[in-house]
């Protein structure tokens, strides 16, 4: 799934950075500067809510757009999600032409 978003993503001209699990995200995330987050909320390590949470208590992460793509549905985790910073939340399977409008929408 994460190598059809990247694939997805580059081919629309995106420059992308891939993390295994959300340890590895936050890491990254500290290390260089990205215009937006695309996570999942399972993830190996940390969640895609807990790595959410952790983003917007950084400075540099307090307004970057942060897209949940996963296949949970359910209206308590997505106010979970949005309770932890997400900014929208996309549903797998997902077509990638709408990921790609979703991305431009929040990039505005």
């Amino acid at each position: 799934m994460r190598q059809m978003v990247s694939f997805s993503l580059k081919g629309a001209g995106h420059t992308v950075i891939e993390a295994g699990d959300g340890e590895q995200a936050l890491d990254l995330a500290q290390k260089s500067r990205v215009d937006l987050v695309l996570t999942d909320v399972n993830m190996p390590i940390m969640d895609g809510i807990t790595l959410i949470k952790n983003l917007r208590a950084l400075p540099n992460y307090k307004f970057t757009p942060m897209l949940m793509l996963t296949t949970e549905s359910g209206a308590d985790k997505k106010a979970e999600g949005k309770a932890a910073g997400a900014t929208g939340w996309i549903v797998k399977p997902f077509n990638p032409d709408q990921l790609l409008a979703t991305i431009s929408k929040v990039l505005r």
